[in-house]
């Protein structure tokens, strides 16, 4: 837009020509000069003489001619000529003229394009402008294409909702018959939906219907959102989500028939109506696996069948089941499986029996993987990803276990793997196409939670270096009670193997006088390795060796703390097994993860110890039985033990125990619950921990497009085992809370509240009622 004001003001001294909307798409035609007798017919053609011409040679404007030398003279010769040299939309006028035995050919080129720019566009940039038009610096300049470029940016503004966008193609004539091209634009308001009214929904209301859809009515609070906005090409997409919904809920028969948007008079907003015929609903009937597989059997397939006679029919989980059924299949030993399930209505009885006829698929098999799109990232670290090589047998699954793998890389935008036909019918290319996005992070935040008080976050990180999927980062964390520096370099695929190594260097200060009376500091690095058993199944191993040291205690603080003053030196190894079944690792709604800890201090360093933890997560969906994919109940349970070994002055020290309360025991502060020194009411942290939380996740009664997830939770933990002294308190009593609290995936990060009430504590507990915790980057 700035390069269009310099343009204007440099051509201050030419004429602009604006471009009359119903002008026709041709320049127009002159007529020959000469209309007697022999402009009709008679005489042979012995040279065609062409002037005006610039760019454009003599002989290629002959070519284009219908009538050559040699031909007889005829008036039709000459208009089809005059209409060809027209069709080019090389020139903006012809004139044919016959001079004697000769054509006289006057011509005026069309200019060249010497720049395209937008006036008066902010809604939509000119980088997002200029790839739809066909104009461009260099390019051919016509009246037609002008039109039709005037045309597509008025279907992009239609497409952002924009109706009342306007565009006016203007030119500037520059010498050597070049023109700069100038699209004056005046977006308008944009055209939002203003009503979604729904017809013949019996069942559902208006309110949960409109939930169903992906358009939203406009509201103030959409500020961050586009769903408000009218997209026609929304409107069928609105339609599935309806169907598969109706579906999902039992009702096979539903028909969305119409959907339509009205625009108001003022051009200001849309109602959309969708028309729905619901039909009866249905339970499931009988539930069969008919299999002709020679060595997988319908029998050996029942156990992975979700889907129960007496359960309302669900589409969705019949098309989920037949992908279940080729997995299975393929799992024992059938690499060739196509599903296909029979459903025969009872609509007497509202019935659906379901037969699912498993039989062997065309074979085929991996020819050629091609990867195209990944301008940066090596084809290598994409190719690792990949759960099919050449030569193996195509497997769908696989494919789409394939394409998620990637995507959950973090490197792409998009990922797309289509199967095409190769060299032979049982030959099949997957086409992999990915579009690359930025990798690399400059991240300055700020927020405040209660553990570590107001903090201040810096960091500098790129996920994809040099495009060979290296991780690299450095991040500096400064807070209340908590300041952090941590470099980190990891290589997911170690000399593309399944191997994931990096290594970290950190340097931590931790304020706890709050809660025990000292600081304390530590500094060192680690090294790591890991690697995967299969796509549920993996481990990882550390050695770290760091430099602690526990300083600045209170005066008042407990003996047994005081005791533990100075520097200690910590080498340890330790390994983690994670068994991983979660749909999801960042918003998980069904599975499970496993994760067995271990670490052994005592490889050198001044303190030896084994400490153990294993740790269970539960996630249960309540979609089907409540109609909303946020309903989930999440039940997790771990439990800990640290045993010292080796000589006394080796034992484990405060900083190596386990603390109970805070985010492991809503209700009770950080190191609320647990082995107390009475007399100073310091936490002294114990060798045995328990703990087990049930929190069920739900919607709140506001639109879900504002991030806001309700919880409900109960929290139960113990925590003792520490050695006896006077005025220690040591009580394995488990303690309890339970609250509710709120999260807000706001547009400036992720804020955390709870309200929680210790419902079963100590008189020497310390408790929270209150906790919040808020982080953002930008």
């Amino acid at each position: 837009m700035h390069a269009t004001r310099a343009l204007l003001l440099a051509a201050t001294c030419l004429v602009p020509v604006l471009l009359p909307p119903d002008a026709s798409a041709q320049p127009r035609r002159a007529a020959p000069a000469q209309r007697g007798p022999e402009a009709t017919a008679g005489g042979v053609i012995t040279g065609i003489d062409v002037a005006g011409n610039q760019r454009i040679e003599a002989d290629t404007i002959r070519s284009y001619m219908l009538l050559q030398p040699g031909d007889p003279y005829t008036g039709d010769a000459v208009d089809r000529s005059l209409r060809t040299l027209f069709a080019t939309g090389l020139f903006r006028d012809v004139r044919i003229t016959r001079q004697g035995d000769r054509l006289a050919v006057q011509v005026q080129e069309n200019p060249i394009v010497n720049q395209v720019a937008f006036e008066g566009n902010s809604a939509l940039s000119d980088d997002t402008l200029r790839p739809i038009l066909t104009l461009r610096e260099r390019a051919v300049f016509t009246a037609a294409t002008a039109r039709a470029d005037r045309q597509r940016i008025l279907e992009l503004y239609a497409r952002r909702g924009r109706f009342a966008a306007r565009v006016e193609p203007k030119v500037i004539e520059r010498d050597q018959n070049r023109v700069d091209v100038v699209f004056e634009i005046t977006e308008g308001e944009s055209a939002l939906i203003s009503r979604i009214n729904f017809v013949g929904n019996e069942n559902f209301s208006d309110s949960r219907l409109k939930e169903v859809v992906a358009s939203r009515e406009s509201a103030w609070y959409r500020l961050f959102s586009s769903a408000d906005t009218y997209d026609p090409e929304r409107l069928n997409f609105d339609r599935e989500l309806l169907r598969r919904y109706y579906q999902r809920e039992g009702y096979a028969d539903v028909e969305i028939t119409d959907a339509t948007a009205e625009l108001a008079p003022d051009r200001s907003g849309f109602f959309l109506t969708y028309t729905v015929q619901e039909g009866p609903r249905y339970r499931v009937g009988k539930v069969e696996i008919n299999s002709s597989l020679r060595n997988v059997t319908g029998a050996q397939l029942q156990p992975v069948m979700t889907i129960q006679p007496g359960d309302w029919f669900d589409g969705d989980a019949v098309e989920t089941m037949e992908q279940t059924l080729v997995d299975q299949a393929n799992l024992s030993g059938a690499p060739f499986v196509e599903v296909e399930p029979r459903i025969t209505r009872n609509t007497a009885e509202q019935r659906v029996d379901i037969a699912f006829d498993v039989t062997e698929g065309n074979r085929a098999y991996v020819e050629r993987i091609d990867i195209i799109g990944n301008t940066r990232t090596q084809d290598r670290v994409i190719r690792r990803e990949l759960r099919l090589a050449e030569g193996d047998a195509f497997n769908n699954a696989a494919v789409q276990r394939s394409r998620q793998r990637i995507r959950d890389l973090g490197y792409f935008g998009d990922v797309q793997i289509t199967p095409a036909p190769g060299s032979a019918s049982d030959r099949v290319i997957l086409n992999t196409s990915v579009s690359e996005r930025a990798t690399g992070e400059i991240s300055i935040g700020g927020g405040y939670s209660t553990d570590a008080g107001a903090l201040a976050d810096l960091g500098l990180r790129e996920r994809n270096l040099l495009g060979t999927g290296v991780d690299a980062r450095i991040n500096t964390t400064i807070a209340q009670r908590r300041s952090q520096v941590d470099l980190s370099v990891t290589d997911p695929s170690f000399l593309d193997r399944n191997l994931a190594i990096g290594a970290d260097v950190f340097y931590i200060v931790r304020d706890l006088t709050d809660y025990s009376g000292y600081e304390e500091r530590r500094a060192g690095f680690s090294l790591r390795a890991g690697y995967e058993f299969n796509e549920r199944l993996r481990q990882s191993w550390a050695y770290t060796l760091s430099r602690r040291n526990i300083f600045n205690i209170n005066e008042t603080a407990s003996r047994y703390i005081r005791e533990q003053t100075g520097v200690t030196v910590l080498s340890q190894i330790g390994q983690t097994l994670t068994y991983d079944t979660r749909d999801s690792r960042l918003d998980p709604r069904r599975g499970y993860v496993l994760r067995l800890g271990t670490d052994l201090a005592g490889l050198g360093g001044d303190v030896n110890y084994l400490r153990t933890r294993l740790d269970a997560t539960y996630f249960v969906p309540f979609e089907r039985l409540l109609g909303d994919p946020e309903y989930v109940l999440a039940i997790s349970a771990g439990v800990g033990h640290l045993v010292s070994y080796g000589d006394e002055d080796k034992q484990e020290r405060i900083l190596d125990r386990f603390f109970l309360g805070g985010e492991n025991l809503r209700g009770f502060a950080v190191a609320g619950a647990g082995p107390r020194d009475r007399s100073t009411t310091d936490a002294l942290g114990g060798r045995t921990i328990w703990t087990q939380s049930t929190e069920m996740r739900f919607p709140l009664p506001v639109p879900a497009e504002l991030g806001l997830i309700g919880r409900a939770f109960v929290d139960v933990g113990s925590l003792s085992n520490i050695d006896s002294g006077p005025d220690i308190v040591d009580e394995a009593d488990p303690r309890v809370g339970a609250g509710i609290g709120i999260s807000w995936r706001s547009p400036f990060g992720l804020i955390n509240i709870d309200l929680a009430q210790a419902v079963v504590k100590k008189s020497y507990d310390e408790t929270q009622v209150f906790r919040f915790g808020f982080g953002t980057r930008f």
